[in-house]
């Protein structure tokens, strides 16, 4: 892989571990409600938020990508139903935002990305809302391309399409790095690009789909595949 310019990395599960985060984010969420605006809490247990996700899911197909507005409409159907209108949904999201990006990184990310970014440029691709910032990686990173501001989440090649104009090569001299078959690996070799897939956990490769150009267990094995 010598032709390699862009590096194009997934965040969530390929650079941290995401459901303990974002379980840990609703908690934090959940709590505040019950402190601040009890009659949520009342009227909505979490099985019941679900529910409404669904229903706003449901009701706005076009916007699946974004996750920040789901959240968010979320949030205000249920302030509106408990009689508090929809002024203390900036409150409640940065509560869950404040603690969604509170996480730890695998721990060779940083080690890896420090010394891959010498070589090559780095690009940040997500279908979720983390913040490289409050993370702590923005330095590792040149730019980030969020599916929100695309208007599509991968595989959709618009997002592929996006992260290589913002890391400045052609396609054929740029690599999407991820742990999803589908969405991360798939998507990107649909979309023109190499791709190696992050495989922590030993899973098997979905028989449907056509095989990863590397697999790695990690970003740690990353740079032994050009150095190879």
């Amino acid at each position: 892989m010598k032709h390699i310019r862009t590096i194009l990395f997934d965040l969530d599960d390929t650079l941290w571990d995401t459901f303990p985060v974002l379980k840990r984010a609703e908690r934090r969420m959940y709590a505040w409600l019950a402190t601040n605006y009890p009659r949520i809490v009342e009227m909505f247990p979490p099985e019941k938020m679900w529910e409404i996700r669904k229903q706003v899911v449901d009701d706005h197909p076009d916007m699946t990508h974004n996750l920040t507005f789901l959240r968010r409409t979320v949030l205000a159907h249920m302030g509106d139903a408990a009689g508090y209108g929809d002024d203390y949904v900036e409150g409640a999201f940065e509560v869950f935002d404040d603690a969604r990006n509170d996480l730890e990184l695998f721990p060779e990310v940083r080690p890896a990305l420090e010394s891959l970014r010498d070589r090559f440029v780095l690009i940040a691709v997500t279908n979720g809302n983390a913040r490289l910032d409050k993370i702590g990686v923005d330095d590792l990173f040149s730019s980030i391309v969020y599916a929100e501001e695309v208007g599509a989440a991968k595989p959709d090649a618009r997002v592929f399409d996006s992260a290589v104009a913002a890391g400045g090569a052609g396609k054929h001299e740029t690599l999407h790095v991820g742990d999803h078959p589908l969405h991360d690996v798939d998507g990107a070799r649909r979309a023109g690009l190499d791709a190696v897939w992050v495989n922590r956990n030993g899973n098997e490769w979905p028989a449907d789909l056509e095989a990863p150009d590397r697999v790695i267990r990690h970003v740690g094995e990353l740079e032994a595949i050009f150095d190879g």
